[in-house]
């Protein structure tokens, strides 16, 4: 099974088994942490409890889990005058460190973090999210198509 390693620092989540494969990320602008409402990235072991969007066409936007039908555009977000689109696939994070990242206030999926899709547009290799973590379209779905439920992922 695969490993995922999300290094905060670097702005990188890795893809560990006999193969190495690194993608450029954009997690928390708040920097780290675990409370609920802090808009940050939470540290320490998680596993991916739920995949969602499988089989939806690239940049389809969601909203509460859900997709809505639409598909991101400049146009539509110039019209929406939102700026954090959940767009592609989603991989729903849940903490495994009880009163770390499990559990009251510090929840990993009560505070619902994701490793998700965003525009394109949008610059990786800085932090810019609201405490998800942020990846390309094109990599979002080759991350989704090799990961399982059930896959851990290490923030640090």
């Amino acid at each position: 099974m695969l490993n995922l390693l999300v290094d905060i620092s670097e702005q990188k989540l890795y893809v560990k088994n006999k193969i190495l494969k690194t993608y450029f990320i954009s997690t928390g602008k708040a920097g780290v942490g675990q409370e609920n409402g802090s808009y940050k990235t939470p540290l320490g072991r998680h596993e991916i409890c739920e995949k969602i969007g499988e089989g939806c066409p690239i940049n389809t936007i969601f909203v509460g889990r859900k997709p809505t039908g639409d598909i991101y555009s400049e146009e539509f977000a110039l019209k929406n005058n939102n700026n954090d689109f959940i767009l592609t696939r989603i991989l729903l994070l849940s903490g495994l460190e009880p009163g770390k990242n499990l559990g009251g206030s510090v929840d990993t999926k009560s505070r619902y973090i994701y490793i998700h899709g965003c525009p394109d547009h949008n610059p990786m290799g800085i932090p810019l999210s609201h405490g998800c973590i942020r990846m390309r379209n094109v990599d979002i779905i080759e991350l989704f198509e090799r990961v399982d439920v059930g896959t851990l992922v290490d923030i640090y």
